[in-house]
């Protein structure tokens, strides 16, 4: 009898042991695209470690650019990356399982770089504007601005794919593109370099998710108790962003390889007011991308033969939970900090129609 106790017991042990070990070695997998405080949220789980005080280890990567950032969360790559809307939208079209369950940037902060000799939007017809690659957000954002202020990208002006930054000013001295779009605080380091910063987008204020989280339907499913840890993670991380000005900014300059304190500030104040008080993926800032792709695709633009007739984004209201966990130790010290969970109802795109 005592030996069958003693191996019921030392069974339970291997079992807590193992369920220990199990649970102390949750990870999560997470990528961010793109040189640009953008992703300071992230760089800020990093640094502070903010995942592993709940007990999950995360395996933090970067990519280049947003496509291929889409391609690794598609291929079970990645279990969430900071990214924009337009990965959403266009994986989505594309039948996709993507979702947005955070929203971190709510509109561009980017500026139009030109050469010294454009001095008006009308010199910028008929040149060519250099984007990290087609398709991204730098693309997305150029082509907005462009159209606001009164160009068509398609048949005005030429967009093509320049890469990075370090890429874009070297193509602009050689004269290759003669406008970019370039996010602080890279703006100062185009001004030293003697080019001209053309215009601001933030200021249209344009409703676009310029960064987001994204996931998968089935990650959300099969990595459910891992997701809020995270959402905890970036609302504190965006707390101590909006809170912890020099060292925030030291974080940040560690991550853009740049020491300049003017080029900081700056990306600072941009960002910091661009950063929502509550990180609710609120369908403004995708339908914005959705009425353009709509139009045009309508008028023949880059969407070929296919137009969208009719395309909605949808999320069921019912059912959103205030996430009081993530807020307990942050609200009160900056009460404008909050974020709204439901991963039982889908951000989808709701009705998405194509026809020829």
């Amino acid at each position: 009898m005592v030996g069958k106790l003693s191996i019921v017991l030392l069974a339970w042990g291997v079992f807590l042991t193992l369920e220990g070990i199990a649970l102390a070695q949750a990870r999560i997998r997470i990528a961010w695209a793109g040189a640009s405080p953008a992703n300071s949220a992230i760089w800020v789980i990093q640094e502070k470690k903010l995942l592993q005080k709940q007990g999950v280890e995360p395996e933090i990567i970067s990519i280049a650019a947003s496509p291929t950032v889409l391609q690794a969360l598609l291929a079970g790559e990645i279990d969430v990356t900071a990214t924009s809307v337009a990965t959403l939208v266009t994986s989505r079209l594309a039948g996709a399982d993507t979702v947005m369950i955070l929203g971190i940037v709510r509109t561009f902060v980017d500026h139009i770089i030109t050469a010294q000799n454009n001095a008006s939007v009308e010199q910028l017809k008929r040149k060519v504007g250099g984007v990290n690659r087609i398709g991204s957000t730098s693309d997305a954002g150029l082509r907005f601005a462009l159209r606001r202020l009164g160009i068509d990208p398609d048949r005005d002006a030429k967009i093509i794919t320049a890469g990075g930054n370090p890429e874009r000013f070297a193509a602009l001295s050689k004269g290759v593109i003669q406008f970019t779009i370039i996010p602080e605080p890279f703006v100062r380091e185009a001004l030293k370099l003697g080019f001209r910063d053309f215009f601001d987008i933030g200021s249209l204020k344009i409703p676009f998710w310029w960064n987001s989280a994204l996931s998968r339907e089935a990650i959300v499913k099969a990595k459910r108790p891992l997701l809020p840890k995270f959402a905890r993670a970036m609302v504190e991380a965006i707390h101590f962003n909006k809170t912890n000005k020099e060292e925030a900014k030291a974080i940040w300059g560690k991550y853009l390889r740049i020491s300049d304190p003017d080029g900081l500030e700056r990306a600072y104040q941009a960002y910091t007011s661009a950063f929502p008080d509550n990180l609710l993926p609120t369908p403004e800032g995708v339908k914005t991308l959705l009425d353009d792709l709509s139009s045009t695709r309508s008028q023949g633009g880059r969407g070929g033969s296919k137009s969208i007739r009719r395309c909605e984004f949808g999320a069921r209201t019912g059912g959103f939970g205030f996430y009081q966990t993530a807020l307990q130790e942050i609200t009160p010290k900056h009460p404008g900090v909050a974020v709204y969970i439901n991963f039982e109802s889908r951000f989808r795109l709701a009705a998405c129609r194509q026809s020829v």
